[in-house]
């Protein structure tokens, strides 16, 4: 007997002709992890000996199954007093009660099947979608993708990306209406968005695809929800500021900010922007004097604005933004999709979304471009002023982005007591991963042997570090360090 949580499978074939693959069938069933979980087969084989006729045993059984399994070979079984086999009979109840019906057909030769099951065959074809099969390793193939488009199609397992499958309980009361015109009236001015302000709510999320059988999705609670953590907790960014170049427990400032997608950039990027250095430039191009971070604001934000829509929303962690005396590091669950990779990331590359729904509407709204682009800026804009490149790096199941903070300040510089040749050439040292005493000496002039002892001096001075020895030797600027 099948247990009430699992759905039952009949079998219905001509038992001596195709033995192994009912054997097979179930076993492979009762075996694999997942479909173990949801369904038991019959076989009528294993029904224990009783004094009814077989009929009054099989039948019933097509009665309580969910799925009804046909394998048609090429005989077609004792026939009853009215001419119909027994796999005719299960076929026939089960199309009469409505059951779900699969229909696997042995070999692609019909001239050596029986007129009746050739019959069956093509009643059967007339009526849903027969496969074919050769071997128990098609027929078991055949069969899991069945039963696991069975189980999507009832809503038991999703096999849609997460930003696509519907919210459960979510109805357009979580969906803030006021959020979605906001977003229309920005993506208008922004990139020419078709729909008007005042477009209906459905019509909107439906010209976003984030309806899903008239249901909001992930994606569009994430993005325009009231409460996006009442369906996804961990989408939320927890951000830190740390006064050394180590994690701290507990940390001196801590915020987790949570809302909308939207709001969790914005957040976060001043929260980041908030505890760097920053000064006060002059008046000379405007009225108000500009306030200069030691960071590029749009590094900061791209960084953050990467991690909240590529992560993967289905991890239970949450994006992390660590302020550190040397460094910023964005955290987010997932991997980047092949065949991008960390390193292809400092050259141009294709701009592919992990969550596209997701991406789209930050396209809309300005807040990233789909050019793959994003970290070629961040490259570009942290060279032009003077800061070390950022790193990509995959850690364990998450991807990390380092930007690195200015830790030469003018009082660190001060007490190092640099020279002019070495200060003029710091500049040029920080943007670049690696140069060579011949590098040197073209940036500050100096003789080879001049450009020896300054280099070992920055090096003493923790500048500077040197790798390797001989003629491959070179030096890279330390990034983090006192």
């Amino acid at each position: 007997m099948a247990s009430s949580s699992k759905s039952l499978i009949f079998v219905s074939s001509v038992q001596k002709e195709l033995a192994a693959e009912r054997r097979a069938l179930k076993e492979y069933v009762h075996n694999d992890p997942l479909l173990s979980r949801f369904f038991e087969v019959f076989l009528f084989e294993d029904t224990p000996a009783a004094d009814r006729r077989a009929d009054q045993v099989y039948l019933p059984e097509v009665d309580r199954c969910t799925l009804y399994c046909g394998l048609f070979g090429n005989d077609y079984g004792f026939e009853n007093a009215a001419g119909v086999a027994p796999t005719e009979q299960e076929f026939n109840r089960a199309s009469a009660a409505g059951k779900t019906r699969l229909i696997f057909v042995k070999g692609t030769d019909d001239k050596a099947r029986h007129p009746k099951m050739r019959a069956l065959i093509s009643k059967a074809g007339g009526q849903l979608i027969r496969r074919r099969f050769e071997t128990i390793a098609e027929l078991t193939a055949a069969l899991y993708a069945s039963l696991v488009e069975f189980l999507d199609a009832r809503g038991t397992i999703q096999s849609r990306p997460f930003e696509d499958r519907p919210a459960p309980g979510a109805t357009f009361d979580d969906i803030d209406a006021g959020a979605v015109a906001a977003f229309v009236r920005r993506a208008r001015a922004e990139r020419q968005f078709p729909l008007p302000v005042d477009a209906p709510l459905t019509t909107v999320l439906t010209h976003l695809n984030l309806l899903c059988d008239r249901q909001p999705t992930q994606a569009a609670l994430l993005l325009f929800g009231r409460q996006p953590q009442r369906f996804t907790p961990a989408a939320e960014v927890r951000c830190m500021h740390f006064h050394g170049t180590e994690i701290q427990r507990p940390a001196p400032y801590y915020q987790i900010f949570q809302g909308s997608l939207f709001e969790q950039v914005d957040r976060a990027t001043n929260f980041a922007l908030g505890v760097l250095n920053r000064g006060v430039g002059t008046r000379a191009l405007s009225a108000q004097a500009p306030v200069i971070f030691e960071i590029p604001p749009d590094v900061i934000r791209e960084a953050i604005v990467n991690a909240i829509a590529h992560r993967d929303y289905t991890s239970g962690a949450a994006v992390q933004v660590s302020v550190f005396a040397d460094r910023v590091e964005i955290w987010n669950p997932g991997l980047l999709p092949p065949p991008l990779t960390p390193e292809g990331l400092r050259h141009p590359h294709r701009s592919i979304a992990h969550n596209p729904r997701i991406a789209e509407a930050l396209f809309l709204a300005r807040y990233i471009e789909k050019f793959g682009t994003g970290t070629l800026m961040m490259i570009r804009e942290s060279a032009a002023h003077a800061l070390p490149e950022p790193d990509f790096e995959q850690r364990s199941g998450e991807f990390v982005t380092t930007v690195w903070r200015d830790r030469l300040t003018a009082s660190v510089l001060g007490r190092l007591n640099l020279n002019e040749r070495q200060l003029k050439a710091l500049p040029l040292i920080r943007q670049r991963s690696r140069f060579s005493n011949s590098d040197y000496q073209t940036i500050s002039g100096a003789t080879r042997a001049t450009a020896k002892r300054d280099l070992e001096d920055l090096v003493s001075k923790n500048v500077i570090v040197r790798q390797g020895r001989g003629r491959g030797s070179h030096y890279e600027f330390k990034k983090n360090g006192p």
